[in-house]
């Protein structure tokens, strides 16, 4: 199994995809962002993993960012989603995906690669640092309505 560009008949796998990684997200939101992200787009990008029989098992959301927290360069790849349903890790497949990721940002001149995680998601901690990512800083954030 290996990453390729994703394509127009991916959009239901990629969808469902995106719902188990954002489940507090609506579902329509998440749609109408998948059908955004599937016009081109110069400043960013898409990889697969298929499924043997058929189907997606994964997916990366890349895109270029003017800056990136520790980055010393600009404009910078940007992991923006990571995604392996939960069978198929372990194999290797996310390290690929993110591999896919990176040779799509250095071709668009980018020497950095940045991405992040949620406090909490140690897994994602893990993965990060075993593809060689270093962390740069801690963030929480904060929202106040204003009206």
């Amino acid at each position: 199994m290996r990453p390729r560009a994703i394509e127009d008949s991916d959009r239901a796998e990629w969808l469902r995809m995106r719902c188990a990684l954002w489940p507090d997200v609506p579902p329509d939101d998440l749609a109408r962002e998948v059908a955004a992200s599937l016009a081109p787009a110069p400043r960013g990008a898409v990889f697969v993993v298929p499924r043997t029989g058929g189907g997606l098992g994964g997916f990366v959301e890349v895109s270029l960012r003017d800056v990136a927290e520790g980055a010393s360069s600009s404009p910078v790849g940007y992991v923006e989603a990571w995604y392996v349903d939960t069978d198929l890790r372990g194999r290797g497949l996310g390290r690929a995906l993110v591999t896919a990721a990176e040779g799509w940002a250095r071709a668009q001149g980018c020497t950095e690669m940045g991405s992040d995680a949620d406090l909490e998601n140690e897994a994602s901690h893990r993965a990060h640092r075993a593809l060689g990512y270093r962390e740069t800083e801690r963030l929480v954030t904060f929202l106040k309505p204003l009206g």
